[in-house]
């Protein structure tokens, strides 16, 4: 019999499905005592090389309400040739292809190994993803000269048959003809004026055309029409010449900046135009708008701040004191952009790459909602932004794009089961049917969500909840079924269809409680709380957020802890509950929830990026790891905390965000007197190193591109690391007889120790 972690790893692999809970109460009332949800966090195209390729149409309930996906926890009756549903218990014929199947010879989808399968649809339309450049030409020359490289770059990384457009803007915005050779054209537009897709269509001229064109042949030999709108869209064989020259001539916006005053940018009318261009021509159909700005927005809709250098931009305190003039009218204008852009499919990337803040807080949802990229660094001539921009295009081992495009993700749930929301980079479909519940998580109400862009990274929150009341539980015996169905458009053009298969074993709360507490997945939890608490975080007040986070982890203690009546000492949790109070604690101190010393925009960016990223990185970001080089043997994790500073030791701490490596003082003066370069130091200068070569294999791989810092004891960047461990050892303690020695923290933040102290004293507490 395998453990819960293999059991929990093995699904994880196969599936890409992580459940908080992997035994489930039967009953409503049993499940809300369990205090963290039912919920899993899911990759709906988790990179599976082992995955057969199957080239037929999957199988449907003939059920009008049900219509689940035939897979190998049906019931199959091989001489009747009938399958029974196991969501709604409707007996099915076979379709005719199957008429040869047996015990022996099974399709794919009855295999017990294949829980996930993927479907390719033969009889669809293949359509290329499409790319529209946004660029914002208010940049100084060095950055426009970077920016304008690492784009020229991209166009050898994109598919050939991929349709590309650009479109620039300064105080006006202009959009490219890519069709006409020997001389530029482009069309220029107002910034100070929103146009509707329609206004947008009818000066460009472009749209759906009722006459067939003249035909292309396509692959295969079949006649393709040729798309509309091509003077401004056009595959990347036909334009790269001259999209590489129009590139190269770019040149600064060409209005005058007055001294003390900032460009005049128009980010939110190009940001409209773009997606007016792609509503019209291309609805429904996989793209991309990939917005490059470097400042922000002064101008015209979704404009964040006005051009007078002595007003600076909006901080959390400006907000805080609703003091934000412009924030409330940007946020929505960007917002109504978002919504357009998911309907139709499109994601919106925006790489931001400035000194000061442009505008992330007000956009967000144009990347949130369409899951799109969202990049912030200082500059377009940094190391991060260039590598994090090259990863986007990365290809994987068929030499697609490891991206995704316009899918709908759907859940099915049998009738124990109903479906609270889903938490990550989607909008919600509104399908209402037998499976959605009335009370709502996240984005609740439905049973689909819209997913514009995702790549094998992207990791969705979803919630159910238990339908039977305390009074008729389920019968015990059975298992709880979930089946997740996710459509889209493959980097190749052609439609897919994954489907993944789970369920669970029932258990009854009151007679079996130790098995429903043993199958708890602390990681998964401590994720998916995290994902409710930053989700309230967005409309809540911060210190209610807090609050509520902290009564559900004394709940979550009171219940699973043993203990006796008002001793604290008496407290243990079981093992696999032991560290969620630690991730809660990191999680109340991360920038997530602490805006103090973060803006607005670094706030948005951090949340943007915990709503996406898979189990692993979500604890990275969560709790940093922090590794220990010394001469005393191999490189060792150690504790998060201050005790674990010590001048003879190098400190490698990953925050997800940074990758910082941290020289203790002894070390730092060994450095500084330059040992390393002496032949007979040999052994100091390879412990030096080898932080150095593990923090380049992390760079190189993860996406976006972390900032590297190096630093020392007493150096300035080591705030960084001082801020994220637990002060253990403070000014206030730091002189108390017998302390354990490290590096004392300058900080009144309780430490894990008084933090641990205090909740074993509430979960204990017979009054609380």
């Amino acid at each position: 019999m395998t453990t819960y972690e293999e059991f929990i790893q093995q699904n994880e692999e196969r599936d890409g499905v992580r459940f908080t809970w992997n035994v489930w109460p039967s009953s409503r009332l049993e499940a809300t005592r369990l205090v963290v949800p039912i919920g899993c966090l899911y990759q709906p195209i988790k990179e599976r090389p082992d995955l057969p390729p199957i080239q037929y149409d999957p199988v449907l309930c003939t059920r009008n309400t049900c219509r689940a996906i035939l897979n190998l926890m049906c019931q199959v009756d091989y001489r009747a040739k009938l399958w029974v549903c196991n969501f709604c218990f409707q007996r099915n014929p076979f379709p005719p292809q199957y008429a040869a199947i047996t015990e022996q010879h099974q399709p794919a989808e009855l295999i017990p190994s294949f829980s996930t399968i993927e479907y390719t649809i033969m009889r669809a339309q293949s359509m290329p993803p499409i790319f529209l450049l946004v660029v914002d030409t208010c940049l100084d020359d060095e950055e426009l000269g970077a920016l304008k490289d690492s784009l020229q770059m991209s166009l050898s990384l994109l598919p050939q048959t991929a349709l590309v457009g650009l479109i620039t803007f300064g105080k006006m915005v202009q959009v490219h003809e890519l069709g006409c050779e020997g001389c530029s054209k482009s069309y220029v537009f107002r910034g100070t004026k929103d146009l509707t897709a329609r206004q947008v269509q009818d000066m460009l001229g472009i749209g759906k055309v009722a006459v067939p064109q003249t035909q292309q042949r396509g692959p295969g030999g079949a006649q393709q029409p040729t798309p509309p709108a091509n003077r401004f869209l056009q595959p990347v064989q036909m334009c790269d010449m001259s999209l590489t020259d129009l590139l190269g001539e770019l040149q600064r916006d060409p209005w005058p900046v007055p001294q003390g005053k900032r460009s005049l940018r128009s980010t939110g009318v190009a940001l409209s135009i773009a997606v007016g261009l792609l509503e019209c021509t291309y609805p429904n159909t996989g793209g991309r708008i990939m917005l490059f700005v470097g400042g922000p927005c002064s101008q015209g809709p979704g404009q964040v701040v006005n051009d007078d250098l002595r007003e600076p931009i909006r901080s959390h305190h400006d907000i805080h004191k609703d003091n934000a003039k412009y924030m409330k009218k940007a946020t929505k204008h960007y917002d109504g952009l978002a919504v357009r852009a998911a309907t139709n499919g499109h994601a919106i990337d925006i790489y931001s790459c400035a000194l000061d803040q442009t505008g992330l807080l007000e956009m967000k949802q144009c990347c949130n909602s369409t899951g799109g990229h969202m990049v912030m660094g200082d500059s377009f001539n940094s190391s991060l932004f260039k590598q994090t921009f090259q990863r986007v295009l990365a290809r994987d081992q068929k030499q697609d794009l490891k991206m995704a495009f316009n899918g709908i993700l759907e859940v099915k749930t049998s009738r124990e089961l109903k479906v609270m929301g889903a938490i990550g980079p989607c909008v919600s479909l509104n399908v209402k049917g037998p499976c959605v519940s009335d009370n709502d998580i996240g984005l609740g109400g439905t049973s689909q969500w819209k997913l514009c862009s995702f790549t094998p990274q992207t990791t969705m929150a979803l919630f159910f909840e238990v339908v039977n009341q305390h009074a008729a539980p389920i019968p015990q015996g059975g298992r709880g079924c979930i089946q997740f169905i996710t459509q889209y458009q493959h980097a190749s053009g052609q439609r897919r269809i994954r489907v993944t298969t789970v369920a669970r074993n029932w258990a009854d709360a009151t007679t079996s409680l130790h098995h429903i507490s043993a199958g708890f997945d602390q990681e998964a939890g401590a994720v998916l709380m995290a994902r409710m608490v930053v989700n309230r975080g967005e409309t809540d007040d911060g210190p209610d957020v807090m609050r509520w986070a902290d009564r559900t982890l004394i709940r979550l203690c009171q219940k699973f802890g043993e203990y006796s009546k008002d001793d604290p000492n008496s407290f243990r949790l079981p093992e696999n509950f032991s560290l969620y109070p630690q991730f809660m604690y990191h999680l109340r101190r991360s920038q997530f929830l602490q805006v103090f010393n973060n803006s607005p925009d670094e706030t948005s960016y951090y949340r943007h990026i915990l709503m996406r990223e898979d189990l692993t990185q979500s604890l990275i970001m969560i709790q940093p790891i922090l590794y220990s080089y010394s001469f005393n043997g191999p490189p060792e994790p150690v504790l998060l905390d201050t005790s674990s500073i010590q001048p003879d030791r190098i400190l490698l701490m990953d925050t997800f965000f940074q990758i910082l490596i941290f020289h203790g003082e002894t070390i730092a003066q060994w450095r500084a007197l330059r040992y390393q370069d002496m032949p007979e130091y040999e052994n100091f200068k390879q412990l030096l190193q080898a932080p150095v070569d593990d923090a380049q294999e992390i760079l190189h791989t993860r996406f976006p591109m972390p900032r590297y810092i190096d630093t020392e004891q007493g150096g300035s960047q080591a705030r960084f690391l001082l801020s994220k461990v637990n002060p253990s050892q403070t000014h206030n303690n730091m002189y108390s007889y017998g302390a354990e020695s490290g590096a004392p923290v300058l900080t009144d933040d309780v430490s894990l120790q008084v933090f641990m102290e205090h909740l074993k004293k509430l979960a204990v507490s017979s009054t609380a």
